[in-house]
Order: structure tokens, then C-alpha cells, then sequence
């Protein structure tokens, strides 16, 4: 069994180990050092007795640890037993587990002076004064870090007479010039309570609509340093329960009650809760390091500098030990990238970099193998330690999963079969008659008898008669009814109900201290609104920057610009009969019809995303539809110009650099149009197939509109030609190039163009409000 941390002594060779909560003293294999060869075993009052020594490991007097400890170079290591520093230097490094192995080789120099509570402490006075170390109590050793995301659990040790810590600390000098702190500030302890809690969905069928229950009085809790596990089949509310707890519902739907620290929800609470869904949001042509930075950029408080929060995105990654795949795309369905467990790292690490009290997490080990699932949920235990209150729904678990939750929630069909602490729920079915005949996994075990498996499970022969009975009944009426669910809903609120919810009645006891955090103003922005655009922008430009150059989309372009340029080639614009006025009309559709469905997909596409950055108040949503809308711009204006070089010159156009560049403009305005009009369709809608059936038949009108198929509109539609960019497009072309050449084109009169610019001006600003007001009334849950 490897020790947790070990501490060395340069004076005399001995060694503390701590192994599980127990403190040993292993004196070296030289027998020429005295007074080493002795083993202090220490443990709470429960477990006070002796232990049987092994090579090297004997039983020792306090008095000799203590001057073992007060001679000694402490060096806290992964039990290689070498020795660091000079005598009055304390060298900590990670514990060696295996959620954080990855980080043993980062050294902690941690400057010690008067034990002061933020900085890592070492407590001598217990270890001399026989004070019980528990691991039960979360005090298996008298010491304290804190390092990326984990704190080894302390509790102050009464000082002793032969070492105290005056007599050690007092000269101890040490540098913290590479420490880094993933806490920026105390975590704000929160008791989650659920009492009764119901939930109902209207179904609309044809002709009718009638109310399904999802949910059925489900009670239980969850307090800091615990995992709460909600297991139960597809289907059984797990993750309806979830978003209740975690405030995406609308609390008015919701029956029964939700507290936090005795308090109900509050808008404050949203940034002390973090949530990772079940699909991995992420941006799949953004690296880790790229999505944890941009992720601690925008969601740190304005009181970290820039430097302080891309270091803490930094110990984020290593604290999850992503340090390997750091600068590798996330990657998605059609882009290959880091696999599925580090992706779901990343989610959760996107989720912790703010350190919140409460984590919720659904289905955090789906998809992934038995071995991935074991790190994720070691992680989370890990984390729950820290003081965190952790609730995640998980399917199936293996064994070792199951044993590391705290406590443990089943569900089945919306009902509460159990609730308590993991370790018991065994027992508990077993005292009821259900016990399993094979040795089994109890997460296997508890889901197959939650379905109404039966085969390797023993049941109470009154049940069995039951469910034949009930059974052959509902077989004659064609009746469905889970007769297996009904027995062990009884069977809990006859057994245990009554009594955990007089638990759950109880205050939570809170000192003055947490009680101020309760009431205090919810945290304000990270960043100014044109930081936050500035940053917005910046990331949209990185994650997009493969779509707008893919060989595809240029090739597409450029093979339009030269077929065009073949069939119009060195026209003659003097005819009376223009020629090029079709080749101007196709360039007005072409850089009408070409944006409009590209940017139908925007924002349907980051639906996902946008909902969950704004659940947590990442930014604001206009900073973010600006950046979204203003940031491709630049990128926009690359390929028209590409097109226009080559149709051009090979049709022939008017070879003024004035007609040029003014055809460039005139082009850019009509794309910003179409872009405005699709990002109104598909953020009004947010279904693709709806927006692209809508978008078809508007292009259409518009082009018919246009000006160049119809001369003459009846008056009664002719309002829609004004509404076309395509017609104010080509109207402006032909100005262009027939300036001072012609007076008409096609019975058109050539017109300064001061009111066909003006038009497609407002089109870009009233299609944009459109989109952004579309946005605003979005609902950022379907089903709140």
C-alpha cells in the first residue's frame, strides 16, 4: 500500500509515513541509528490498540517522533524517502492518488510562518499528544494543503510539551513564488435539501392534452464533502431531478421544496452552481488549453488580472491531467480530436474553474470504459472532499464506482425507492426480503430489481404470490402496472421516510460567516462589455477559421468566378443591347443567395452553447451577438474580393479602379444584407428545416423581384421588390458600370444610388434586431 505522504529526517534518518489515516515512524535499515527503530500507529478513540510490525515498522514513543519531526528536513513526498532542503525549509508535493498522479512531479514551496491558516500547515502537537486522527471524521493527519482543486482534510492538534509549533515554525523561512492556488477564494459551503419534489409535463395529443407525472415526492439531501448518486433505468426522472436541483426549471412548476442552505433559489446562487450536461458543448476546432483560457478569461471575477486567470486555467489542466492533449483540438462528429474522457474532463473543467459550491453533473461516465468512468468519478470524490457538494446522475456504475459515493439516490418511474447513505442500501433491501443470490455488483443488483428482474434475486414470498396474481389480472385487462415498483415504494415509506425527512427538517446549522455569503449581490461580470466582445470575437475568428478557407468553399467560388468569366468574356459594354446586365443580375443573386444560407445556421447550431454559457452568466447576450455578427466581417469581404479579380477582368468590366472598388462595395453591402435576413430566419425559428423551407421561398421572391425577369410588378406586390437586396444590388452594379454611358438599362433609369445604399443599410440593421430580439425571447431549456 503506498503512503500518502511521507516525512524525512536528515538528522537521524527516521521517516513518517502516512498510510490511510494511520502515522508510522520507519527508522532507517542502518542498525547504527538509535531511538529510529520504533512505530507510532495512531488512530481516532475507536480504533486506539496496537498493530503487529512489520520490516522496518515497530512501535515507537511520541516523544521520539516528535524529535524525530523537530531535527528533521520535512520533505512530504510520494514516499521515495529523499530528503529536500535545508533544516528549516518545508517542501510539500501532490498527494500520490490516483485521480492526481499525473501532477507528483510539480513541487509546492510553501512558506510557513505562524501556522497561518492560508498557507499549508503542518500541526505536531497531535501527533505527540495522541489527538485521533480519523479518516471517517476527515482528519486522517494533522496537515493542510491546498494545491489545484484538492485540500487534504485537517484538524488543528493541541500543542505539546516536548514540540510545539512555535518551537519549529518559528525560523522557518521559505519562497511561494511558484504556487499555484486554484481557489481564489473560500468555498461557500452549501446543504442542498429536496423535500417532496414533483414535476409534471403537459402532453398535447390530437385532439386532447392530459398531465404526466415525471416526478413523485422525491426527498433527499446532499451537504459539503459529499457525492450524491442518483441511479435508477432510462427514463425514472434522473435528470429531471437534476435540472430541479440545479434551478433550470421554472421554480412555479416545480411542487414540493428546493433549499439551499435553507434558502430557497436566488439568482445569485447560479454562479456558485456549476452544471455539465450530459452532451460535451464544447467547440470542437478550439484546443484544451485554448477552451479552459477563453473559459477562465470570461467567468473569473474582475479581481484576477489576466495573467492570474490563464494561470489558473493552467492548474486546471493539470489538476485533470490534460497536460498530454493541451494543445489538441477538441474535435467533433466530423473533426477528429481528444477522446471521449478527456472530453468530458474538459466539460467538467470548464465547470470548476469558477469553484462552485454546488457541481452537478449528468451522466458524466456515459460512453465511457470501465477504467475512464473509475478517474471521472475518483476526480469528483476528490473535488466533494475539497468541501464541494457534488450530485451526479450515473447509469450503471461498476462496483468500484458504486462504493465511492456518499450517498446514493435510486429512482424508478418518477418514484423514491431509496434514499440513504451507499454503504447501506444493501442492507436496507435486504431487510426487506431482496437480496441478491449470486455475488453481485450492487449497482447491478439495484437496477435489476428496479426492473423487475427477478431471476438471481430472493424475494419475499408474499411478493411472489403478489405478482402472480396482479400479473395474470393485468394480462385479462390489458393493463400495464409495475407491481415490483409499488412493493418497494411502500416498502421505503413504511421503512425509512418518515425518518429522513425529519432529518431533512432540521436547520442546517450555518455560522455568521456563511449566512452574509447567503445574502450577498450575485457576483458582478468578469469583463466590461467590450472586453467581452473583444474576447467573443476573437474566439468565434479561431474556432471558425478552418470553415471559411476549406478547399471546398474556395473552390466552389472560384469555379463560379471562372465559368462566369468564360461565358461573359470580353463583353462589349457599348452595345445597345447591354450584355453584361445578366452578368450583373447573376453576381446580385449569386452574393445574395450564398450568404443567406450560411448564416441560417448560425445561431441554431451554438443553440447548445449559447444556453449553457448564458445559464451561467458568461457573458452578455449582446456582446456576444455583436461579436457573432461583427467579428466574420473582415473574413467576409476575402472571397467576393477573390471572385470579383477574376469575372472582372475576364468579362471584361469597366477598368476604372473607382468602378472596382465601388462593384467590391456594393457586393459587401448586399452579402451583410442576405447575412442579416438569414440570421433573423434561423434565430427566429432555430430549426433548420423550417428555416431552410422559409429561406427557399423568400430568396426566391426576392430574385423574381429583382428587377431583371419582371419589368413591370403589379401594384399590389410591388412593395416586395424594395424588400429585395437582390434588386438594390443590381440596381447599384448597373450605376456602376453604365455611369455616364447610358442613361437606362432594360428600361431602368440609372439613379444616383444615394436611395438603393440607404435601403440596403437598413436591411442590415432591422433583419440584425430581428435576430438579436429572436434571441433575447429564446428560451434557454425547452422545457422551462
Amino acid at each position: 500500500m503506498e503512503p500518502c505522504a511521507t516525512i524525512d529526517s536528515s538528522r537521524n534518518g527516521m521517516r513518517l509515513m502516512v498510510i490511510k489515516g494511520d502515522v508510522c515512524v520507519q527508522a532507517p535499515n542502518k542498525t547504527t541509528q538509535q531511538g529510529a527503530s520504533q512505530n507510532l500507529n495512531t488512530r481516532n478513540n475507536m480504533e486506539m490498540g496496537t498493530s503487529s510490525s512489520s520490516s522496518g515498522l515497530v512501535k515507537a514513543k511520541s516523544e521520539t517522533l516528535a524529535e524525530a519531526l523537530k531535527s528533521s528536513s520535512l520533505d512530504f513526498s510520494n514516499g521515495d524517502g529523499s530528503s529536500h532542503g535545508s533544516k528549516q525549509h518545508v517542501r510539500a508535493r501532490t498527494l500520490s492518488s490516483p485521480s492526481y498522479s499525473s501532477n507528483s512531479k510539480n513541487r509546492w514551496n510553501t512558506h510557513i510562518r505562524k501556522a497561518k491558516s492560508a498557507h499549508p500547515a503542518l500541526d505536531l502537537a497531535g501527533l505527540t499528544g495522541g489527538a485521533a486522527l480519523s479518516r471517517a471524521s476527515s482528519a486522517s493527519l494533522g496537515l493542510s494543503f491546498s494545491f489545484t482543486g484538492f485540500t487534504v482534510p485537517h484538524e488543528e492538534i493541541i500543542a505539546s510539551e516536548r514540540c510545539s509549533n512555535d518551537d519549529i515554525l518559528e525560523d522557518i523561512e521559505a519562497a511561494t513564488s511558484s504556487v499555484v492556488k486554484f481557489q481564489a477564494e473560500p468555498t461557500f459551503p452549501i446543504y442542498l435539501k429536496f423535500i417532496d419534489i414533483t414535476y409534471k409535463v403537459t402532453t398535447k395529443g390530437m385532439t386532447s392534452s392530459s398531465e404526466k407525472s415525471i416526478l413523485n415526492g422525491i426527498s433527499g439531501s446532499a451537504y459539503p464533502g459529499e457525492l450524491l448518486a442518483l441511479m435508477g433505468p432510462s427514463g425514472s426522472g434522473k435528470t429531471t431531478l437534476l435540472n430541479a436541483l440545479g434551478g433550470r426549471f421554472n421554480q412555479q412548476n416545480i411542487g414540493g421544496s428546493v433549499s439551499y442552505n435553507d434558502k430557497p433559489y436566488s439568482k445569485h446562487l447560479k454562479t456558485r452552481i456549476g452544471f455539465v450536461t450530459q452532451d460535451d458543448v464544447l467547440f470542437p476546432h478550439l484546443t484544451v488549453k485554448e477552451t479552459l483560457t477563453y473559459t477562465a478569461l470570461l467567468r473569473l471575477p474582475k479581481t484576477l488580472t489576466e495573467q492570474e486567470k490563464e494561470q489558473r486555467a493552467a492548474s486546471v489542466i493539470q489538476e485533470l491531467g490534460l497536460e498530454r492533449c493541451q494543445d489538441t483540438m477538441i474535435g467533433g462528429s466530423f473533426v477528429r480530436g481528444v477522446s471521449g474522457g478527456e472530453r468530458k474532463r474538459v466539460c467538467i473543467g470548464n465547470e470548476i474553474m469558477t469553484n462552485p459550491s454546488l457541481l452537478l453533473l449528468d451522466e458524466p461516465t456515459s460512453s465511457l470504459d470501465s477504467t475512464t468512468a473509475l478517474k471521472i468519478v475518483q476526480m469528483l470524490h476528490c473535488i466533494a472532499k475539497a468541501g464541494k457538494t457534488i450530485v451526479t446522475t450515473i447509469h450503471q456504475p461498476s462496483s468500484r464506482l458504486f462504493h465511492r459515493f456518499d450517498k446514493l439516490v435510486v429512482l424508478s418511474r418518477g418514484s423514491l425507492l431509496y434514499f440513504g447513505k451507499a454503504s447501506e442500501a444493501m442492507s436496507y433491501f435486504s431487510s426487506i426480503g431482496c437480496s441478491p443470490l449470486l455475488a453481485m455488483n450492487p449497482a447491478e443488483f439495484l437496477l435489476d430489481l428496479v426492473n423487475g428482474n427477478m431471476n438471481d434475486i430472493s424475494v419475499p414470498s408474499a411478493l411472489k404470490e403478489k405478482m402472480k396474481i396482479i400479473r395474470l389480472e393485468l394480462y385479462v385487462r390489458n393493463v400495464k402496472c409495475d407491481v415490483e415498483t409499488q412493493y418497494l415504494e411502500e416498502a421505503y415509506k413504511t421503512q425509512i421516510a418518515v425518518m429522513e425527512k425529519m432529518k431533512l427538517m432540521a436547520p442546517v446549522p450555518l455560522d455568521e460567516e456563511v449566512k452574509l455569503m447567503i445574502t450577498c449581490p450575485k457576483r458582478e461580470w468578469g469583463l466590461s462589455w467590450w472586453e467581452q466582445y473583444c474576447l467573443l470575437s476573437l474566439r468565434g475568428i479561431k474556432e471558425r477559421r478552418h470553415d471559411y478557407f476549406s478547399w471546398l468553399r474556395v473552390t466552389q467560388v472560384l469555379s463560379t468566378a471562372i465559368i462566369l468569366g468564360l461565358l461573359w468574356w470580353q463583353s462589349d459594354i457599348t452595345s445597345q443591347r447591354p450584355t453584361r446586365s445578366g452578368l450583373l443580375f447573376f453576381i446580385a443573386v449569386f452574393w445574395g443567395f450564398f450568404p443567406v444560407f450560411t448564416a441560417i445556421f448560425t445561431f441554431p447550431q451554438e443553440r447548445a452553447m449559447l444556453s449553457k454559457e448564458r445559464e451561467s452568466n458568461m457573458y452578455r447576450l449582446s456582446a456576444y451577438f455583436v461579436a457573432r455578427t461583427t467579428s466574420d466581417l473582415p473574413l467576409d469581404l476575402i472571397l467576393p474580393v477573390l471572385f470579383l479579380v477574376v469575372v472582372y477582368f475576364m468579362a471584361g468590366l469597366r477598368l476604372r479602379a473607382e468602378s472596382f472598388f465601388l462593384s467590391v462595395l456594393t457586393v459587401f453591402l448586399c452579402i451583410v444584407a442576405a447575412q442579416g435576413l438569414g440570421l433573423a430566419i434561423g434565430a427566429s425559428l432555430m430549426d433548420l428545416k423550417k428555416a431552410t423551407t422559409l429561406a427557399s421561398v423568400t430568396v426566391m421572391t426576392f430574385m423574381l423581384a429583382g428587377g431583371y425577369f419582371v419589368k413591370k410588378v403589379p401594384f399590389f406586390i410591388a412593395w416586395i421588390r424594395f424588400m429585395s437586396f437582390n434588386y438594390h444590388t443590381y440596381k447599384l452594379l448597373v450605376k456602376v458600370q453604365y455611369e455616364e454611358i447610358m442613361e437606362s438599362v432594360n428600361g431602368e433609369e440609372i439613379e444616383s444610388g444615394l436611395k438603393e445604399v440607404s435601403a440596403l443599410v437598413a436591411m442590415i440593421i432591422g433583419y440584425r434586431l430581428v435576430a438579436y430580439f429572436s434571441l433575447r425571447r429564446m428560451k434557454l431549456h425547452s422545457s422551462t
